[in-house]
């Protein structure tokens, strides 16, 4: 009887294990996947010299369907730049509205 019950605590115990570790993963991916949209969107604002309107409102709805959260663009480039000048893509926001990030790209305008 003793070791049917540590058997059962023991799978127990590793199924909560293995619900922490997925919770963990699913956060992990949603955070590569925002590098991987903020990457997209730099290079765009390579071309344009700046975020566009457009784009930003694209930006939001993809970073939406991600599960982020209170978004902000503070610092980004939003102003038409000359070529050879600095642009920046700055994200600040919440994943399901819990877990903060910061993402920030900086490239050159190439238009």
């Amino acid at each position: 009887m003793a070791d049917i019950m540590a058997a059962g605590l023991c799978m127990l115990a590793m199924t909560v294990l293995m619900l922490a570790y997925l919770g963990n993963v699913r956060i992990i991916y949603q955070r590569t996947q925002i590098g991987q949209i903020a990457r997209e969107y730099i290079l765009r604002m390579e071309t344009a010299g700046a975020l566009t309107d457009g784009d930003r409102t694209a930006l939001a709805q993809e970073l939406a369907k991600l599960g982020v959260t209170d978004l902000k663009l503070d610092g980004t480039t939003t102003e038409k730049v000359s070529y050879g000048e600095p642009i920046v893509l700055a994200l600040w926001g919440k994943i399901e509205g819990t877990y903060e990030f910061e993402e920030k790209k900086v490239s050159t305008a190439k238009h």
